[in-house]
């Protein structure tokens, strides 16, 4: 009886040991194990990490061109309105007479000179109304450093400034359909790894 016993649990043990072989499975829909939605977002997150430290002014700038629309800081506010319709942009930088940055005026700006002097304010220097105290950055900084800045300064355009050199400029804009692009880059690569987890 007790020898039977003995051989019925080793045949179990058997048996047993050959049901944990490894099974190649398809990949697992996300919320169907909670350990392996862990081990697929720790990896994941690690190579987000990466991307995040690589995304810099310079990829934004190589995007978008290095074209810079610039205002005389001799023109009228009137002049600077018909430059930002023209192009149909919400600012414009105001260059000195050694083609540095003087200033920046913005729809902002715009609004508040008519709001004070009327219709009159389009006749005055431009320089009586543009933004003094101008943010740059430079092409190596990270687009999340930039985001933070913005955000804080509660300003939407930036000139990128190289050794004291414009050669571009970004806008809150750009930043936000740089990131939709990564999000969207991201998002695909999430569903390449879960596909062939």
């Amino acid at each position: 009886m007790l020898r039977c016993n003995t051989r019925r649990q080793a045949r179990t043990e058997t048996v047993s040991s050959r049901a944990v072989t490894p099974i190649k499975r398809p990949p697992m829909e996300l919320g169907a194990d909670p350990k392996h939605d862990l081990q697929i977002a720790t990896s994941f997150g690690r190579v987000g990490k990466g991307r995040e430290a690589t995304m810099t002014v310079g990829i934004i700038v190589a995007r978008k061109g290095r074209e810079v629309v610039t205002v005389d800081l001799t023109a009228t506010l009137g002049d600077a309105v018909r430059v930002l319709a023209e192009k149909r942009i919400g600012a414009a930088l105001i260059l000195g007479a050694d083609q540095r940055i003087a200033g920046i005026i913005s729809e902002r700006d715009v609004v508040r000179a008519l709001a004070k002097g009327g219709a009159a304010a389009l006749d005055l220097p431009v320089s009586g109304t543009m933004t003094r105290k101008v943010e740059t950055c430079n092409e190596g900084e990270a687009v999340s450093s930039i985001m933070e800045r913005m955000t804080d300064g509660k300003f939407r355009h930036m000139p990128v400034v190289d050794q004291g050199r414009l050669v571009g400029m970004i806008s809150i804009g750009d930043v936000v359909k740089h990131r939709v692009h990564e999000m969207e880059h991201e998002s695909r690569a999430m569903r390449d790894y879960i596909m062939t987890a």
